[in-house]
């Protein structure tokens, strides 16, 4: 039995996070959770986590606002960071400009909703891409 991943949620959606945290913890991942991108960059810095899923609409910091924060810490630079995001539904109702996103380093962008399949298999793929040994 090796160490389990360690996967920060970040995410101001409590009904999302709670489905996402049970989907998550169904593999051997220990979830911590973040409501908003302060929040989750404290956690960060705090836990030290395998893998970063951040939500890109989100009051007081937004998550592409975090992200480039993480990216721009040598202590959380490495850490894969998936943007989890409800543009593809939520059409242009925010402020924040979708081109915003392909200027950011994050490892990949996923579509909510998302399966519980989809999620989990992108979650895997980036853990191992990183170098992770559970």
């Amino acid at each position: 039995m090796g160490k389990r991943a360690k996967i920060l949620l970040v995410d101001d959606d409590a009904d999302f996070v709670e489905a996402t945290k049970v989907i998550l913890e169904s593999k051997p991942y220990e979830v911590v959770v973040a409501s908003n991108g302060d929040e989750g960059l404290r956690k960060a810095r705090e836990e030290k986590p395998d893998l970063i899923l951040l939500d890109i609409i989100m009051p007081v910091k937004d998550g592409f606002t975090a992200a480039e924060q993480l990216k721009k810490d040598p202590q959380l630079s490495k850490i894969p960071t998936l943007m989890l995001t409800g543009f593809a539904t939520k059409g242009t109702g925010t402020s924040i400009p979708v081109s915003r996103g392909f200027t950011l380093e994050a490892e990949d962008y996923i579509d909510k909703p998302v399966s519980p399949e989809e999620l989990l298999a992108r979650v895997e793929k980036h853990l191992k891409k990183a170098g992770f040994k559970g």
